[in-house]
């Protein structure tokens, strides 16, 4: 009985893991260590996929780990990717009072968090990107542009402001937008049902073997196409 009841807390342990990577990154991210932040950040992306299994397993599912999760999100997969726009847009040239646009992407995260919590029509798919995708699309465009290895004219376009400002605008746009969109889990192994999930993880896999960094950003736009494949 007493194993059952730690049992019960190990999903919002889980969760607080995914919070911890995510103030680690946070750190990191606004001393311009990009590489470092990142890692932070797929970690907590790691956690934050499994606190939900083990909810569902465990039967631990509860309106606090609900709240709890949306939290940690929001540090994770909202407050870090701003930071790490902030730093592109700062190191473009921009001064740090216009860079601070790249907090938009923290705040179309938060209002898409907080949505989600009440909206009872996101369990089997989502309306609006969600964070964490989000968080690895504007982290992979870090990570392009911070290493030596990623495409020139990629890199090149990452240090041009006003490509930079679209992109924030885009991608806080499509956070709250009214697009239905893939949830990546599984209920049965079924091809036929779930050839959008497999088509979308297979092609996710091979374009970050080819592309690197640069693939986790195809991977995003990839989910995101096919999501809206009819």
């Amino acid at each position: 009985m007493k194993t059952k009841k730690i049992l019960k807390h190990l999903p919002n342990t889980i969760t607080l893991l995914n919070m911890l990577c995510g103030c680690i990154s946070s750190y990191y991210a606004f001393n311009n260590q990009l590489p470092i932040a990142a890692f932070f950040v797929f970690l907590g992306i790691f956690f934050d996929f499994f606190d939900g299994f083990f909810a569902r397993i465990l039967n631990a599912a509860s309106p606090i780990g609900l709240q709890l999760d949306s939290l940690a999100d929001m540090i994770t997969s909202g407050l870090v990717p701003g930071i790490f726009m902030f730093q592109l847009l700062q190191n473009s040239g921009l001064t740090t009072e216009i860079a601070f646009i790249g907090f938009l992407i923290s705040l179309g995260s938060g209002y898409r968090l907080a949505n989600f919590n009440i909206d009872p029509n996101q369990s089997d798919s989502f309306i609006g990107l969600p964070t964490p995708a989000n968080a690895l699309f504007i982290i992979s465009l870090g990570l392009i542009a911070s290493t030596t290895n990623s495409p020139e004219f990629i890199t090149k376009a990452l240090k041009e402001p006003i490509i930079l400002i679209i992109i924030t605008l885009l991608s806080t746009y499509i956070l709250n937008a009214k697009l239905p969109l893939l949830a990546l889990k599984f209920k049965t192994w079924d091809v036929k049902t779930n050839w959008k999930r497999y088509f979308t993880l297979i092609g996710s896999i091979i374009s970050i073997a080819i592309l690197g960094w640069a693939g986790i950003a195809v991977a995003i736009l990839l989910y995101i196409g096919v999501s809206l494949l009819k």
